[in-house]
């Protein structure tokens, strides 16, 4: 597997624009340009640099290809102490 340096590690940033029903997750700085955009699904575009690294994922007609709600559950992280320092799966 291979290891990122800190240098690599960037925040996911995800936007949305009420207005055009657009969805845009960065996995890149800010600034960082697109070399190639591939679309994955209709509506769901992903954009590449040269290296071939994803720099995003915009998704068009959010609320209809998203559904109203999203949802998700975390997996059980197994040890994890709250910040009381209680064990949280007690």
């Amino acid at each position: 597997m291979e290891r990122l340096s800190l240098k690599e590690v960037v925040a996911v940033r995800i936007e949305y624009d009420p207005e055009r029903d657009l969805v845009y997750t960065y996995f890149a700085s800010p600034g960082v340009k697109s070399a190639e955009t591939v679309t994955v699904a209709p509506g769901v575009h992903a954009d590449f640099a040269r290296d071939g690294k994803l720099l995003g994922i915009e998704v068009i007609d959010a609320s209809e290809v998203l559904g109203s709600e999203i949802e998700f559950k975390l997996p059980q992280i197994n040890g994890f102490q709250s910040r009381k320092g209680e064990d949280s799966h007690a």
